[in-house]
């Protein structure tokens, strides 16, 4: 790269699926000669790629504008630029408003938009010539939802991420759960067609991934294309089980995983594919929310505990060895002690290997944000706390339940020790263990120690494990 080549900072707030765009942004930018900045005061260019889940979202992103705004006053006083973008949900539902308090600001996309930056970057460093003194942002907002679907403007992949990648399959949600932003923010369901996401899957794979991991709002909502073609149309869409057999056959591949998936959308090709496929880790983030019946439906979850109850007794009877996680969310609206007791219910019922639980908080524009009888935050505050308490005996008793087991962890990156390295077992769990000249490898693993954030262990052989197998029924662990 020559003197003359610009850095890019980006950073990431939120799910998976950010991680996976602010990737394609980085690779999107690259042909303008953007390479990697290691913060932002190396850079001259920084993009915020928001997430407009968690609570106070959006003040969280004014406050980090302020900083660059500093910063990029420092760069103009140093007789350089700095180009401010902010990506995402929070820009998707609250764009106009980013312009308005924050002037300075360059541009602003949503998550659809992205492979449009190159025309904005461009547009804006053209304004920016033409400013004198101190300077304004170049006010570029598109937060429109394109006709056009954005993968079909994308570069290829310019670089890998890795051991371990993230495959984005589909986009969006038509579920409309009351509490939820995500079908103003990033709009209808939409799948990518099969032939693209494993042409995808195996650069990623000639890049070094060993595990890639399948990315949607409502991933099993998956819909796409076959690669099969009658008279040049697809012969029928395919459902996220057939994909994952598809993408199975893929060399070099030797794990496959999918996130966050949504009970009804939980099919029997789906269910099955756990049982059939050696490669899909039998580890499933499936969130219910809640316990209750009368909650689900004022949260539009399009299910109930039985049905959800019920999707896991058949994956367990394909995969007994599963291990679920979920998400749960205490203190909403008319949730009465009651209605925590059944989540508390569902809890012990199931039994979780993880889960991520929050107090319930209003988004502006979704239905729950103006329904009666929000709950106080002391109410939400003490629900709360019992539920993180069994959850987390949950979790300590499956960790513990590991110890003296042999696992087949993949290595992913250097630990702290010389020579030692970090990986992931099938259940997602983080392993260390001294492995030299495995990075990248699947290795056999016996389990010796559960620390609070991971697992310690020592190689049971030298040799890295060629290909992952099924485990033996009779030697799974109980989740």
């Amino acid at each position: 790269m020559s003197d003359l080549a610009k850095k890019l900072f980006i950073k990431t707030y939120g799910c998976q699926m950010n991680v996976y765009d602010s990737a394609r942004m980085a690779d999107v930018l690259a042909p303008l000669g953007y390479a990697p900045a290691k913060d932002a005061a190396d850079a001259d260019m920084v993009i915020l790629n928001t997430c407009h889940i968690r609570e106070k979202a959006s003040e969280k992103v004014f406050g980090e504008l302020g900083r660059l705004r500093l910063q990029q006053d420092r760069h103009r006083g140093a007789g350089r630029d700095m180009i401010i973008a902010v990506a995402g949900c929070v820009a998707q539902a609250e764009g106009a408003e980013i312009m308005a308090r924050a002037p300075y600001v360059d541009i602003v996309l949503g998550p659809q938009t992205y492979h449009r930056l190159p025309e904005m970057v461009a547009r804006a460093a053209r304004a920016h010539g033409a400013k004198d003194g101190r300077r304004a942002g170049a006010h570029l907002l598109d937060t429109e939802f394109p006709v056009e679907s954005k993968f079909d403007h994308l570069p290829e992949l310019q670089a890998g991420q890795g051991i371990s990648a993230f495959l984005s399959v589909q986009e969006g949600c038509d579920k409309f759960c009351t509490f939820c932003v995500v079908p103003y923010t990033r709009g209808a369901e939409f799948s990518r067609p099969a032939a693209d996401i494993a042409a995808e899957a195996r650069r990623l794979v000639s890049a070094g991934a060993r595990e890639v991991t399948l990315l949607g709002q409502n991933v099993n909502a998956y819909h796409g294309a076959s690669p099969r073609t009658v008279g040049g149309t697809p012969a029928m869409e395919w459902g996220l089980g057939r994909l994952i057999h598809y993408l199975a056959e893929i060399d070099g591949l030797e794990r496959i995983r999918y996130t966050t998936s949504h009970p009804r959308d939980m099919d029997d090709d789906l269910i099955d594919a756990h049982g059939e496929v050696a490669k899909l880790m039998p580890y499933l983030h499936l969130p219910v929310q809640s316990g209750s019946d009368r909650i689900l439906a004022a949260m539009n979850r399009h299910h109930d505990s039985a049905a959800y109850l019920r999707a896991i007794e058949k994956l367990r009877a394909r995969r007994p060895d599963l291990a679920l996680s979920s998400d749960f969310i205490v203190g909403f609206p008319g949730e009465s002690e009651d209605d925590f007791a059944a989540t508390l219910h569902l809890v012990e019922d199931v039994g979780y290997a993880q889960a991520y639980s929050f107090k319930y908080s209003a988004r502006p524009g979704t239905p729950a944000a103006t329904m009666p009888h929000q709950v106080l935050e002391e109410a939400k505050a003490e629900r709360l706390e019992r539920l993180q308490l069994l959850l987390r005996r949950q979790q300590e008793s499956f960790n513990a339940a590991t110890v003296g087991r042999t696992v087949p962890v993949l290595f992913e990156r250097e630990g702290r020790h010389a020579g030692q390295l970090v990986g992931r077992s099938p259940y997602l769990q983080a392993v260390h263990a001294t492995a030299p000249g495995l990075m990248g490898e699947i290795a056999e693993v016996v389990i010796e120690a559960v620390h609070p954030n991971s697992l310690a262990g020592r190689l049971a052989e030298a040799a890295a494990r060629p290909r992952p197998t099924m485990a033996p029924r009779e030697a799974a662990l109980p989740a």
